[in-house]
């Protein structure tokens, strides 16, 4: 709250009571100092340079009160949040050799603190919104048969704004909103990100709202945009629950995060709890409804050492209970680990992770191992990348599509950094299936910020 620059009333009486009795202070001072000359010019000057004389002292009297002036203002203006000198009030100026001002004249001193105070503009810095877009345009093929979007194809990317705002010191608020086009063509918009988080301190931070689980690195580290990723696309094993993804990417609810006091090893931790995802509806992030009362639970520690900058391991333990519309229930669990390196030039991601599905009262289990590795070089303003990447899912696995099974294969590309807004980016991938032949992909990608 910005401090008002004039007082109460009684503030303002003894302000100016002060500043009388400083400036006679400083006229006796002057008076005594200059008494000698005046006698001497008494007994052997003639009158008329008596007069002279006060004349001069009265110049340098009214010199000093300027003087004083100036050193008033240039200390109110040194002050913060004060105010400039000329929209300051009349009560605030420099003071002068009067006396304490009339009784009528302090009773203005409220109206005239009132008006000023609905003069003043609000600060709206904190909570105004700050917005960054980003998106992407795209051209690719590929040879898989049977794939409607395997045809040779412009494509929209998503246009992301990534909203946040600071509603107060420990309040934070973000936001991602997505337009996306979908396989008809029609755009949609979705909320992909939606947090509320209080920061206690390094330590605590509480955060409720829809997150991307922290499974892994890829997933909390690159978000709804290419910009920020070497590669054209996100590994398989990340892709978006809309894209095919194996994932619970996203996830509603609350979660806390914060540092583990561990001097240079720098440990952090992540515990999550939320809806999970659903399985009897196409929508399989469950925003307010939920199907069952069980609750998903994720916990995730890493480290991220001092004595080695930029590099980042560490593992996750996801738990849910999915209930189909026919029992039984099946109980989901997904272990991740995790050892990357992302430097100024040089860039390494390595995950690895299991995805164990368990119907309840049988002894089936279904296990879903995955695994992907990216390497990266910059080369001034060019960027080659190579990337493996590894899933193989049973082919009578309860929870994903059947055409998940076995994939993998590399991945050849090169980004282009433009500007420090635009990147051109171009992938070759080459993938291998379990029961089909091998098929081939080429993108060539137009990133931007906005």
């Amino acid at each position: 709250m910005k401090r008002s620059l004039v007082g109460e009333p009684g503030q303002l009486r003894t302000s100016l009571r002060g500043r009388t009795l400083s400036g006679l202070a400083l006229f006796l001072f002057l008076a005594v100092i200059s008494a000698p000359l005046l006698r001497a010019q008494q007994t052997d000057a003639p009158s008329n340079s008596n007069k002279q004389s006060e004349e001069a002292l009265l110049q340098r009297v009214v010199q000093l009160e300027a003087r004083l002036k100036e050193v008033e203002a240039a200390l109110a203006k040194a002050q913060p949040g004060a105010a400039p000198a000329a929209s300051a009030p009349p009560s605030a100026a420099a003071p002068t050799f009067t006396a304490s001002p009339a009784p009528q004249e302090a009773t203005r001193v409220p109206q005239l603190q009132a008006e000023q105070t609905e003069q003043e503009p609000m600060d709206l810095n904190r909570t105004l919104l700050r917005i960054r877009g980003y998106s992407d345009v795209n051209l690719h093929g590929s040879t898989l048969r049977g794939d409607p979007a395997s045809t040779t194809a412009f494509g929209l990317g998503q246009v992301n704004l990534f909203v946040t705002s600071d509603v107060s010191d420990k309040f934070k608020f973000l936001s991602e909103i997505v337009f996306e086009a979908g396989s008809d063509n029609a755009f949609g918009v979705d909320v992909e990100r939606m947090l509320l988080t209080y920061s206690f301190n390094d330590y605590l931070n509480v955060s409720v709202g829809r997150y991307h689980t922290a499974i892994g690195y890829y997933n909390t580290a690159y978000h709804h945009s290419t910009w920020f990723q070497t590669a054209t696309g996100r590994p398989f094993l990340f892709a978006f629950e809309d894209q095919g993804g194996i994932l619970p990417i996203h996830n509603v609810g609350a979660s806390i995060t914060g540092k583990v006091p561990s001097g240079s090893l720098g440990l952090h931790y992540v515990a999550e709890m939320g809806n999970g995802r659903a399985y009897r509806t196409t929508e399989p992030v469950q925003n307010t409804v939920d199907e069952n009362t069980h609750k998903a639970l994720n916990f995730a520690i890493f480290a991220r050492p001092e004595t080695i900058r930029g590099l980042q391991i560490g593992f996750s333990v996801y738990r849910d209970l999915l209930t189909p519309a026919a029992p039984p229930a099946i109980a989901e669990t997904i272990l991740a680990a995790h050892a990357v390196y992302t430097g100024l030039d040089f860039e390494w991601l390595n995950e690895a992770l299991l995805i164990r599905n368990a119907p309840q009262g049988t002894p089936r289990v279904f296990n879903t191992p995955g695994f992907y590795s990216q390497i990266s070089r910059r080369f001034h303003s060019y960027r080659p990348y190579f990337r493996y990447q590894y899933v193989n899912a049973p082919s009578s696995e309860p929870i994903f599509s059947p055409n998940v099974g076995l994939q993998h294969g590399p991945s050849f590309g090169l980004r282009y950094d433009m500007s420090e807004f635009v990147a051109v980016k171009m992938q070759y991938d080459y993938t291998m299936l379990r029961g089909d032949r091998a098929f081939h992909t080429v993108a060539f990608q137009t990133g931007f910020t906005f």
